[in-house]
């Protein structure tokens, strides 16, 4: 299993407001879960208009497809031209040792 997240860091010149703030994130976060099915929110800057922090997770299978789609997230929040990304950092997980610790054969109701 590989897993992508990343935070990206957001400037939002035209909001004068924490209402226009939120109307913008809601657009961006919205199209961004309808486009590419990922896990993403505001996690920081909450209380500041003009800035604001969006989180995000991918989980696949494959790290190169996971890394694609980060990066194809990324232009399709730059190309809604809503914000501006003033940057952000991803991180690529490859969670294999997990999945063959544990011991998935017998669940506890296999054996009744």
């Amino acid at each position: 299993m590989v897993i992508g997240y990343g935070v990206i860091n957001l400037r939002i010149p035209e909001s004068s407001s924490l209402k226009g703030k939120r109307s913008v994130l809601k657009k961006i976060i919205k199209r961004t879960q309808n486009e590419f099915n990922v896990s993403i929110a505001e996690i920081g800057d909450l209380d500041n208009f003009r800035f604001a922090q969006i989180g995000f997770a991918f989980a696949g299978n494959d790290s190169r497809f996971v890394n694609g789609k980060i990066d194809h997230l990324l232009r399709f929040v730059d190309d809604l031209r809503v914000a501006e990304i003033l940057n952000s950092k991803i991180e690529i997980m490859v969670v294999a040792d997990f999945l063959e610790a544990g011991k998935w054969d017998t669940g506890k109701y296999d054996e009744l």
